[in-house]
């Protein structure tokens, strides 16, 4: 749903295996705006910049649209769709827009405020008795809680959730269940951290106060007033052919299309010019959809808790709904922008608006980042304010100015030590010379990152993008504070403000418990409960358990609590403190099964070569666990054919990991077997495989 690491590091582009057959389109659907403007420059720009991403950032496909007082002024396309080029991109073609959809859950939560139906500052349980957690403060959950990402819920449960073409809803099912199990990781209201399960909650929240299902409700009370006819859910099982083309880096061929079934929090598909659309209700133009005095109330600054930085350019200031209400680089020119941005496997996109401009630009893609998105409309709004005589310059790209040489007190060496983020930790290093060295725990062969004390009190980057010091909270808890200027060529400039990582204190261990965490360190645990269709079998079946070597008692963020126990007890504002996680490990017939947030993972050890033998036959278990075998050198090059019912999968992995068969995207009879890879049978409780092997 929303990617972080994609925002802050901006610079890492994938190389995709499909080569892209480029069509470039742009259109103006209404000829002028009001002040009898072609947009012809923004148009320009507009296409060139959409080439960029699907030439250099890894973009499939892209569609953009600009919307000026009500008039979509500029609309276009580039890239490549499906693999054959049969079907053109047009302005109709629907893209998942992710986290995006979070803001027509909040839009929707607002009309029923609106009409008096629900109040922001009354507990959620009035509305949902239903909804209990094992820690008592769950009852001081609020609606505005869930949208300003401040309930204190641990993050995600998205179980089921990403699935090829399955609108199965077990992910929204099953939520306050799998909420009934758990504690909340702050006390609601404390500081706002990114969290999906708030607005699957407030879907939720929705259905129960209107007697409606979210995907009719939205189509009511949203969707059909503002003409959005290309905005759909997975549960209205929308026409494939009229979706984006999707494609995998490490995988040949064309993908099936993607359902995100946590519809609130992130599985709508729409198109760039229904989401300019969309954008009216947030500039008053659309009161019959949204009082002016909701749309302006989703804008404040409900980022504003004690546990939040000082004010600095940055992409992430939380409104109701909002990533940002204060976006970079609008700020430059005393413009206030509001952002929302949305990444699932696939599909990415981003809505910018300026209120008080009356204008907004959304850009959705297949492949990329929601970060080049928000790039994009940000480029496409400038020339646009320029087009107009809004503005009359760019401003020039900002920096923080390169280390000013001094002295370094003494005391800024108690701040080295390791600091951990939701499932990593760094190790920060300062010397007496007021150097500081940054490197990975999970990559510990990655060079350093290099900061020098500057005369100002903080540490600077070499060429002056990156500014980190150190704050000690009201908490008792230290941060490390990280400002960066990231440009990406040809697209513009991210500002990033946030309390990166959080101070971990060492702990010593008891001996039985060292030794049990000693035995697992290295080890893999393979995926056993995600649904046959799950889009991870293509992305990421395993998990690497490595305890740490610096920071003794933890494993990453985790700190270990038992022979079988960890938590992350982080507490980051803004996304790096997000969905944590905590480790239990349990055993059955002699074998060691992780639950890690609700997922169960098995031990390497328990993942034996599979016979294959000219006839075999695998049968899942009534757990429903996925079956794992590895393939032996002996069975490498081998050819083999599986039959299996419709519901149930299997896929083939290399000795590196990497998936390169799924029978779900399908393409092939049969599958030659990696010598050192693996197999996975994937299915309901009983499902047969006959395998045939030459």
């Amino acid at each position: 749903m929303q990617n972080t690491a994609e925002a802050l590091n901006t610079s890492e582009v994938i190389e995709s295996s499909a080569a892209p057959i480029t069509v470039s389109t742009a259109e103006v659907d209404s000829p002028s705006n009001e002040a009898g403007l072609t947009y012809e420059l923004t148009m320009k720009a507009a296409n060139e910049k959409a080439d960029l991403l699907t030439k250099a950032y890894d973009t499939n496909s892209v569609q953009y649209a600009l919307i000026d007082h009500g008039n979509i002024v500029v609309s276009g396309q580039s890239g490549k769709n499906d693999e054959q080029g049969l079907k053109p991109l047009t302005k109709d073609t629907m893209y998942g827009i992710g986290s995006t959809s979070k803001m027509f859950t909040t839009v929707a939560v607002m009309q029923l405020v609106d009409q008096g139906e629900i109040d922001l500052d009354t507990p959620v349980v009035q509305y949902i008795p239903e909804f209990t957690m094992t820690d008592e403060r769950y009852k001081q959950i609020t609606p505005r809680m869930l949208l300003n990402h401040s309930s204190g819920l641990k993050g995600s449960s998205p179980t089921n959730a990403g699935l090829f073409e399955d609108n199965d809803t077990y992910a929204h099912d099953t939520l306050l269940k799998q909420l009934s199990g758990q504690t909340l990781k702050a006390d609601p209201g404390a500081y706002s951290v990114y969290c999906n399960d708030g607005f699957t909650l407030a879907e939720i929240l929705v259905e129960q106060v209107s007697g409606m299902d979210f995907t009719s409700y939205i189509h009511r009370y949203i969707t059909e007033p503002l003409g959005m006819v290309n905005t759909k859910t997975p549960l209205d099982s929308p026409d494939t052919a009229k979706l984006a083309g999707l494609y995998y880096p490490t995988y040949t061929g064309q993908l099936p299309n993607e359902t995100m079934n946590m519809i609130g929090t992130g599985g709508i598909y729409s198109t760039a010019e229904d989401l300019a659309r969309f954008s009216q209700v947030f500039m008053g133009e659309a009161e019959e959809v949204l009082s002016g005095k909701s749309a302006a109330a989703m804008a404040q600054d409900e980022y504003k808790t004690p546990l939040w930085p000082d004010d600095a350019d940055n992409s992430f200031d939380y409104g109701l709904g909002w990533d940002s209400v204060y976006l970079y680089p609008f700020s430059e020119y005393g413009m206030k922008a509001l952002t929302k941005g949305g990444d699932t496997i696939l599909y990415h996109a981003s809505l910018v608006v300026l209120p008080e401009q009356d204008m907004a630009a959304a850009v959705v893609t297949s492949g990329g980042s929601s970060t080049y998105d928000q790039l994009l409309a940000n480029e496409i709004l400038l020339q646009a304010l320029k087009e107009k005589g809004t503005i009359a310059e760019f401003k020039p790209e900002k920096s923080y100015g390169v280390p000013v040489k001094a002295d370094m007190p003494e005391s800024l060496l108690e701040y080295s030590g390791i600091y951990g983020a939701t499932g990593s930790a760094t190790k920060i290093d300062i010397t007496e010379g007021g150097v500081m060295s940054i490197t990975s725990e999970q990559s510990p062969d990655n060079p350093a990152e290099i900061y020098e004390y500057s005369a100002d009190g903080t540490f600077r980057s070499a060429d002056g993008n990156t500014m980190i010091s150190f704050v000690t909270e009201e908490n008792g808890r230290t941060y490390e504070w990280l400002r960066r200027y990231a440009s990406v060529p040809g697209l513009g400039q991210v500002a990033i403000s946030m309390y990166s990582a959080e101070k971990l204190q060492p702990q010593v261990l008891p001996a039985e418990t060292k030794e049990a965490w000693i035995q697992r360190d290295g080890k893999k645990y393979y995926l056993l409960t995600e649904k046959y269709t799950s889009i991870s079998y293509l992305t990421k079946v395993t998990t690497n358990l490595n305890v740490s070597k610096q920071l003794p008692g933890y494993v990453l963020d985790k700190r270990i609590t038992g022979p079988n126990t960890a938590v992350s007890e982080l507490q980051i504002p803004g996304s790096n403190g997000r969905d944590l996680s905590g480790l239990t490990f349990f055993t059955q017939d002699g074998v060691e099964y992780l639950n890690h947030g609700g997922i169960i993972l098995v031990n390497e050890d328990a993942v034996k070569p599979f016979n294959f033998a000219k006839k075999s036959i695998v049968t899942i278990p009534p757990s429903g666990y996925a079956r794992w075998y590895t393939i032996s050198d002996k069975d490498g090059g081998k050819i083999v054919k599986v039959s299996m019912s419709p519901n149930a999968s299997f896929a083939v992995y290399d000795a590196k990991g990497t998936c390169i068969y799924f029978s779900v995207i399908g393409g092939k009879d049969q599958v030659e077997l990696p010598a050192g890879g693996s197999i996975v049978f994937a299915g309901d409780a009983g499902t047969k495989f006959e395998i045939s092997a030459q």
